[in-house]
């Protein structure tokens, strides 16, 4: 992730996890991709580990994103005897929720089933419900899936996204929970100052300090303008040219 551009992300689709990631996992017909893909999505027994201890393993794209991680999991060997599998941690549990869901591809075809779980601190039923996740993907056997036949899953291994739940107003804004507090009052101090137009001018010309201030303001603000427009960088014409781009930042 250091020799990567601020904002790459590993951010694949349901769809390519199972198909792709997945499904080349099960097959292992290609050792130089399954080592690639092992790079990217390493394989753990993520039940072996606390959900906050698993970032430490994630590896290379995923090494440094503090929103999601990914991994491999092995069949355990209660599921090899066909048992259920066994998701208890030194502290606590991972207990699933809802209905599981089907996975599809771009031509509708169902490839895969997902599974939301919720980890708990504690031993049930008295647990406390923690805001780590998890999404486990399993794959459908191709031929079952084609045929229209029943169904039929893959256990030797699945794919799940490890993630924390956040507390963020927005999708992208991905600051610390205190700051998007602070950011957010900020914004609805702000609007509940708005005034209309007609309401603004009333009350410049009723106060002469205000129409003094407000000629300081917008000439401060245009010499803040003025001078960020003389630092502006092409960045299209970095674009393609990483090393020239870099040399730009510095």
């Amino acid at each position: 992730m250091e020799d990567m551009p601020p904002g790459f992300r590993f951010y694949p689709t349901e769809e390519e996890l199972v198909s792709f990631y997945l499904h080349h996992k099960l097959e292992m017909e290609n050792e130089d991709l399954n080592r690639l893909m092992d790079r990217v999505i390493p394989t753990v027994d993520i039940y072996e580990f606390n959900p906050w201890d698993l970032p430490q393993f994630s590896k290379y794209l995923c090494h440094e994103d503090y929103e999601q991680w990914f991994f491999f999991i092995p069949r355990q060997k209660s599921e090899a005897r066909g048992g259920r599998p066994r998701r208890l941690t030194t502290t606590g549990y991972w207990k699933a929720t809802g209905s599981p869901g089907c996975v599809y591809s771009s031509n509708n075809r169902p490839i895969g089933v997902k599974r939301t779980m919720v980890f708990y601190n504690g031993r049930a039923p008295n647990g406390r419900k923690t805001e780590w996740k998890m999404n486990e993907y399993k794959a459908i056997e191709e031929a079952a899936s084609s045929n229209g036949a029943t169904s039929t899953l893959r256990h030797e291994f699945s794919l799940c996204r490890v993630y924390k739940k956040s507390k963020c107003v927005r999708s992208f804004d991905r600051r610390p929970p205190a700051a998007a507090h602070q950011a957010q009052a900020t914004v609805e101090a702000a609007a509940s100052q708005y005034q209309s137009p007609q309401m603004a001018a009333e009350r410049t010309m009723s106060s002469p300090e205000s129409s003094s201030s407000g000629v300081q303001g917008n000439q401060s603000q245009t010499g803040k303008s003025s001078n960020s427009s003389a630092t502006v960088v092409n960045y299209d014409e970095f674009f393609w040219n990483l090393d020239a781009f870099w040399d730009s930042m510095k």
